[in-house]
């Protein structure tokens, strides 16, 4: 089984790298109701940049981990892709789509933690 415990520094430079705004991460761990133990969702400006954000995280993980995602879905559109790992689930949206899921907003009674856009 893979070990995907520790892949959250290597998700955040990737969404960085590529320019990822908004970055969250809902700590699910405390909630057994929850199918994963982390959110990270972040957004792109545009289909390109979300596609890229998304192409970034699946190979900065698995070239510096060795872990490869369970699943992905969303590319066809690149509006909302989401990345899974299993006990981290990354969600990379379009701004508007990420507003009117608002996934941060269905837990909001978990802890989240906001990483500072790089200006």
């Amino acid at each position: 089984m893979q070990d995907n415990s520790d892949i959250t520094p290597q998700i955040i430079d990737a969404i960085t790298d590529k320019k990822g705004k908004k970055v969250a991460i809902v700590d699910l761990s405390n909630f057994e109701s929850a199918s994963t133990g982390k959110l990270i969702i972040c957004q792109g400006g545009s289909t390109s940049q979300v596609s890229a954000i998304a192409d970034s995280v699946r190979e900065k993980v698995q070239i510096e981990t060795g872990v490869k995602p369970f699943n992905y879905e969303g590319y066809k559109n690149s509006q909302w892709i989401v990345i899974d790992y299993g006990n981290i689930m990354v969600h990379v949206f379009l701004p508007e789509f990420r507003e009117f899921y608002s996934l941060e907003t269905l837990w909001n009674d978990a802890p989240t933690k906001f990483i500072p856009d790089d200006i």
